[in-house]
């Protein structure tokens, strides 16, 4: 006769850090963050690679010294506290890849690639740079007021019961499509006034454009801007030129100055594209933050093939991830007088620990938020705009969702291989699928090239989660009410 061995108990995947003075375990399976005592460091150290049978968990929690009875009711009610938290559980580990969202995930927001032109020509540009997948002989090159208007409509739809949606406008260079832009913004609100929904705005812009006027119309109608900017004048210059070879710090600056100064409705942020040679982060970051005055900063490397002379190596990118940590640092200790920083990548891990996220994929992609080209084609995002080869469907036909389907299936944290003995794959999902495609050839590859760097990064915020939950949880909540967390 056979006999039923009970199932054991085994520990779940975590990832251990000790911060402000407690110790802290970041669940792998939730994407939760729990504080814990030094028993329940030793039930987990205790199943570290090792398995205990219920019995035999509880009799070595009770211990012999005592009343036994009080001692195994507290070890029972200790390991159903710990099931219940999923930090250990019966038999076989539960699948922990988050499920794909329903084929019918209402849409929340469209990059409107107003125009695919630009006044300037730098060096790395993903769309029309060396590493460009965009497509655009033979399209238009500026977006019309019908396609715009098929565009809002076709999100108004989708979006379902959605009570807002949003709506970034991009290029090329956006305010070379300035009127187009102006116009949309007057037919959304009309649209999504009828549809009894909310709208919110934001664009992304090189800055050479802006005007007086302009800046009135941006923070009279409330829309978000993020300029894209690589530092002082020398920085600046660089990479982000015109076609002429000249820089174009000094047409900005001043333009900058007046858009910050008088955008009261909406943070002007600033977002920086490393390279080899622009990789100075905290000069960088004193620069926009401090003399140029933009309510947040935040840094990506350049998405490119290892092979483009821009590309940051092995040792820029530790320099990188070491001026990290010390804005990040500076980030805490602004955090624990209660003050705002405005290091963007701090902030928005921050926000994505506080919420739990736990992603199926990396980003919204093709899933919550498309983007559309001047043509009005479809594609998963911004960075695939114009590449016939990542076509998702047409604003005046829909969304293709078999193609959709694909992208998304591929893309999927639980179809890539690497990603499943990864404890930060609940924020990362793997990273950029526009990335992958560049890298590896397939928007559903995981970014293998960055798992150290975000690992250590991820672990780095972790520590400032637990520092302010010990020592300024008030902060942790009111940074969740500003961000509209709570």
């Amino acid at each position: 006769m056979t006999v039923m061995q009970a199932p054991a108990y085994r520990r779940a995947e975590y990832h251990g850090f000790a911060a402000g003075g407690s110790d802290f375990v970041y669940l792998v399976s939730a994407g939760a963050i729990f504080e814990i005592d030094a028993q329940v460091q030793a039930v987990l150290d205790r199943l570290d690679g090792q398995e205990l049978s219920h019995a035999a968990l509880v009799r070595e929690l009770a211990g012999e010294d005592g009343d036994l009875a009080e001692a195994e009711a507290e070890a029972e009610a200790l390991v159903r506290e710990l099931r219940a938290a999923q930090l250990i559980h019966l038999g076989a580990a539960p699948l922990s890849v988050p499920e794909a969202p329903p084929a019918d995930f209402p849409l929340q927001a469209l990059v409107l690639n107003i125009t695919n032109q630009c006044n300037l020509a730098c060096t790395y540009c993903y769309e029309f740079g060396a590493d460009k997948i965009a497509t655009p002989a033979g399209k238009p090159k500026y977006m019309t007021l019908e396609t715009a208007k098929a565009s809002v409509d076709l999100l108004i739809a989708e979006a379902a019961n959605r009570p807002s949606v949003h709506i970034t406008f991009f290029g090329g260079e956006t305010l070379m499509n300035f009127k187009l832009l102006r116009d949309v913004v007057d037919y959304a609100n009309g649209a999504t006034a009828a549809a009894g929904k909310g709208i919110t705005y934001s664009l992304t812009t090189n800055a050479t454009l802006l005007t007086p006027e302009i800046v009135t119309f941006l923070s009279d109608n409330r829309v978000g801007v993020t300029v894209s900017m690589d530092g002082p004048p020398e920085l600046q210059d660089k990479h982000r030129i015109y076609k002429n070879g000249k820089g174009s710090y000094a047409v900005i600056e001043p333009r900058l100055r007046t858009l910050i100064a008088h955008h009261r409705t909406r943070a002007v942020t600033a977002r920086v594209t490393l390279t080899e040679g622009v990789t100075d982060v905290v000069r960088i970051f004193r620069h926009l933050k401090d003399d140029l005055g933009f309510h947040e900063v935040g840094f990506a490397p350049v998405t490119t093939g290892e092979t483009r002379a821009y590309s940051i190596d092995a040792d820029g990118m530790d320099s990188v991830l070491a001026q990290f940590n010390l804005l990040a640092q500076e980030w805490l200790e602004f955090a624990l007088r209660g003050q705002v920083h405005g290091f963007t990548n701090v902030s928005e891990t921050i926000s994505e620990l506080i919420s739990g996220v736990n992603k199926s994929h990396p980003c919204g992609a093709g899933m919550g938020l498309m983007g559309v080209s001047p043509s009005g084609d479809l594609s998963p995002c911004h960075r695939f705009t114009d590449a016939d080869t990542h076509v998702m469907g047409h604003v005046s036909s829909g969304i293709d969702r078999a193609k959709q389907g694909d992208f998304l299936s591929r893309g999927h944290v639980g179809a890539k291989y690497d990603c499943q003995s990864c404890w930060a794959r609940p924020l990362c999902a793997g990273g950029c699928h526009h990335e992958a495609f560049v890298r590896y050839g397939d928007t559903g590859h995981a970014n293998l090239h960055y798992c150290d760097w975000i690992r250590q990064w991820t672990d780095t915020c972790l520590h400032i989660y637990g520092e302010l939950a010990v020592k300024n949880p008030g902060f942790l909540e009111h940074f969740a009410e500003r961000k509209g967390l709570s």
